[in-house]
């Protein structure tokens, strides 16, 4: 930030307001990052989304959507973007109206990967994320590790986590079309009163908008049979 210095000989009033605007620029927010965006601001653009309830979700030519369940309760809790061996996680949660808690959930997800291996903490697209390995199983049942990679963006009382894995953890040129669909996500958060981390409610699409129709040739993948989630999605 760039101030004006003032001078030894200035006088005491001046100096006094100056502190006093000063003190007010220090505490003006840090400007959000464009998108995800809030239903109130969702910008008249020609993507077709996909309307999850609490999510709104782009949909690009080659890439596949589909939806992970809690297998307790056998309900939608992410949706999932895949392409190539790249994927995109994405979940939304209340927040408090006044400020957000990305800050927070970073922590725990931090400390709740420590016990599995070294995870960093770096300025990236959407500002402070994390990076980490993770154990996991292959085809045939042997272990092997792969990169994963945390964002998440606070809105107008929700928050969105984005979680990146395969190549797009750690390259550009892979993540960025992913981090297109995170950003051009629009967020319904509702006027029903939610506790801070409880997670906006998706649902099954009703039915697929014109232009991301199944079985065309040439068509987007859409909506596979939902699976179960993975187990570090969960905030609490």
């Amino acid at each position: 930030m760039f101030r004006r210095r003032k001078s030894q000989d200035a006088d005491p009033v001046e100096a006094e307001v100056d502190d006093e605007l000063d003190d007010e620029l220090d505490d003006e927010p840090e400007p959000r990052v464009p998108g995800p965006y809030d239903e109130s601001e969702a910008p008249d653009d020609d993507l077709v989304r996909l309307d999850l309830g609490g999510l709104r979700v782009p949909g690009t030519e080659g890439m596949e959507l589909r939806l992970d369940l809690d297998e307790a309760t056998q309900t939608v809790v992410a949706v999932t973007v895949v392409t190539g061996d790249s994927a995109l996680q994405i979940m939304a949660f209340a927040a408090p109206r006044t400020e957000g808690i990305w800050d927070d959930v970073r922590e725990e997800i931090r400390v709740a990967l420590a016990a599995q291996g070294p995870v960093e903490e770096a300025q990236g697209t959407f500002g402070r994320e994390l990076l980490a390995t993770l154990p996991v199983a292959g085809p045939q049942g042997q272990s092997g590790v792969q990169p994963v990679r945390f964002i998440g963006v606070d809105g107008p009382r929700w928050f969105v986590r984005g979680l990146l894995s395969g190549p797009a953890a750690r390259n550009a040129d892979a993540a960025a079309p992913l981090e297109d669909v995170f950003r051009n996500t629009v967020v319904v958060r509702g006027s029903d009163p939610m506790a801070p981390g409880d997670q906006l409610p998706l649902q099954m699409p009703g039915e697929l908008p014109e232009g991301m129709q199944q079985g065309d040739p040439g068509a987007r993948k859409l909506l596979p049979p939902p699976e179960r989630g993975p187990e570090i999605t969960e905030i609490r």
